[in-house]
């Protein structure tokens, strides 16, 4: 059994009182890891499953990450955003909106960086995400 694993059943039972354990992951994973050791399972008696966000949640919260910064998406760079979104939610360890705010937080270093090497920049520039901005993914 793995050493970590140990430091936690030992860590709760001599802190009992005064700890409050949240494991958090995937749920195969999770489930593989409540049963390396026979008596993990009943020492997180409450499990609580979330359901992915669905293609226009994520969009909605990819929306509302541009706007809260004051940044908005070109058209071109929302049909990117929903192919990216399309792609994404096929492969098994999807982060969901996690790997939304990954994309939008990268989209707006990379529309930085591309406007530095202009000279003058307009104020519609400096708020619009682009296509180039965002990361391109194979169909």
């Amino acid at each position: 059994m793995p050493i970590c694993v140990l430091g936690i059943v030992k860590a709760m039972e001599d802190h009992k009182n005064e700890l409050i354990l949240i494991l958090a992951g995937y749920q195969k994973e999770m489930e593989l890891f409540l049963q390396s050791n026979p008596g993990l399972r009943s020492r997180f008696p409450i499990h609580i499953d979330f359901d992915d966000y669905n293609q226009e949640e994520l969009w909605l919260i990819a929306e509302q990450m541009c706007s809260k910064r004051q940044y908005r998406l070109t058209l071109e760079a929302k049909a990117a955003l929903l192919k990216i979104l399309y792609i994404f939610a096929k492969e098994e360890h999807f982060g969901n909106a996690r790997t939304i705010r990954n994309i939008i937080e990268k989209a707006i270093r990379r529309q930085a960086v591309r406007l530095l090497s202009k000279t003058t920049t307009t104020r519609e520039e400096l708020i619009s995400i682009e296509k180039e901005d965002l990361p391109e993914v194979d169909p």
